[in-house]
């Protein structure tokens, strides 16, 4: 008896023992389960908060053959303006000043001849005293490594000349093909750039070909204005960039607005406060169409960025005659007097995610020895001066981190003034 009275004690507290882990491990997993509903719950929200954020109330919504919703906001309602600096800023609606026209305002409006246009166009048009902007979607946000780094550009991801080491390229996970002058003042700077849609590999690669307007020091306190044209996942689409505010004293949702290299602030497009847009036709990150084909028709876009010599804000055109409009000289350190270097060119991600190079394609994903069809350009690449003219370039240079893999080349006529063709597969046989 006094055995069988002990195994069945036993059994009892295996039983307990079992019992007491399976309800501490219900309570656990329970617990468990709440905290993950909990954190996801708080994801939704933050998401959700992000994005009645971004997407401000419109007088007018546009559906784009291309899936994109276009908001007609009200020019005063734009994200501009949730910047306290600019609560009672007056909207400045065209520039005192344009490199090509002087002062005469008459033509600012006359010469949109540009070829390339944007698919929203097809459905309709956004109300005078409205900014078109491209809708910021579930996904769009949600395809960045966090809801803070949507709209961001990777810090060390600016071109610096003659500096090709290894280390750095890996580190950076960016490589360039551009052309490049320093060494003086500058006051803008345009070139027509040819538009292709290059492969991409992966969805956390891009590839894109822009103007970077540049003043400070690398590594130190680097300001920066970009535009071009760039490709993410599905199509091509025409988007501004800036970086680095000089003011330290407000923390902003997409971007901490100090002065840091590139290091970790700066914008897309309309996705946080800066850039200030006064034109109803063009909706920043919306696609562009058409764009070139190998041995095909060849399609491009001028770009002009200057800055007024009476305001002292920097601008925008797009094409002939469609100015954007204008980043406000208090955003910027070093550009609030002008630029120290100007860089056109191409530049891709390389993520290197199967060990190997990235295949992802630059400009038309052929090299410049293939010439004019075959290999992207950058044409007419002037500079604007000291005396607010546009002018050639002085003492043009090139730079390429790995010329095996992307490469540049720079020519001059009669037609094209200052030129250069650019851009390379990726991965190939030399270049791995």
């Amino acid at each position: 008896m006094g055995a069988a009275q002990l195994s069945n004690g036993l059994r009892r507290r295996k039983v307990n023992v079992v019992l007491l882990f399976l309800c501490l491990w219900s309570l656990f997993s329970l617990s468990c389960a709440r905290s993950l509903s909990s954190s996801t719950s708080r994801q939704k929200l933050q998401l959700q908060k992000h994005l009645n954020r971004l997407n401000k109330p419109p007088i007018k919504t546009i559906q784009s053959p291309d899936g994109d919703t276009i908001d007609c906001v009200h020019i005063s309602q734009q994200p501009a303006f949730d910047h306290p600096f600019l609560k009672d800023h007056k909207i400045q609606t065209r520039p005192s000043y344009h490199p090509e026209w002087g002062f005469d305002d008459n033509k600012i409006s006359k010469g949109r001849t540009n070829s390339i246009t944007q698919l929203w166009h097809m459905n309709g048009k956004c109300p005078e005293d409205t900014i078109p902007i491209r809708r910021t979607k579930q996904e769009d946000v949600l395809r960045a490594s966090s809801v803070k780094s949507y709209g961001k550009k990777k810090h060390r991801s600016i071109p610096k000349p003659r500096s090709a080491d290894p280390g750095l390229i890996n580190e950076s996970g960016h490589q360039h093909s551009i052309a490049y002058v320093e060494g003086d003042k500058y006051y803008g700077a345009k070139a027509t750039i040819n538009v292709w849609e290059p492969k991409i590999q992966q969805p956390n690669e891009f590839s894109l070909s822009q103007i970077w307007v540049l003043g400070g020091s690398f590594g130190e306190d680097l300001n920066s204005i970009e535009a071009g044209w760039q490709v993410i996942y599905i199509y091509v689409y025409i988007y501004i960039y800036y970086c680095c505010s000089s003011i330290n004293s407000v923390n902003m949702l997409l971007i901490e607005l100090k002065s840091d290299a590139y290091q970790a602030t700066g914008c897309y497009n309309l996705l946080c406060s800066g850039f200030i847009q006064v034109n109803n036709d063009i909706a920043m990150g919306a696609s562009i169409s058409p764009v070139s084909a190998f041995r095909n028709s060849q399609y491009d876009i001028s770009i002009l960025i200057w800055k007024d010599p009476k305001e002292g804000n920097w601008w925008m055109q797009f094409g002939n005659g469609y100015v954007l409009g204008y980043w406000p000289s208090f955003l910027f350190s070093y550009l609030a007097e002008s630029a120290s270097m100007i860089e056109w060119g191409g530049e891709v991600v390389n993520s290197q995610a199967d060990g190997q190079h990235t295949s992802t394609q630059m400009g038309s994903g052929h090299f410049p020895e293939e010439g004019f069809g075959k290999s992207s350009y950058f044409r007419n690449i002037q500079v604007v001066d000291s005396s607010n003219n546009l002018k050639a370039p002085k003492n043009l240079g090139t730079f390429t981190e790995q010329s095996n893999c992307y490469d540049v080349q720079t020519g001059s006529n009669g037609d094209w003034g200052h030129y250069f063709y650019y851009g390379g597969p990726g991965r190939n046989p030399n270049c791995q």
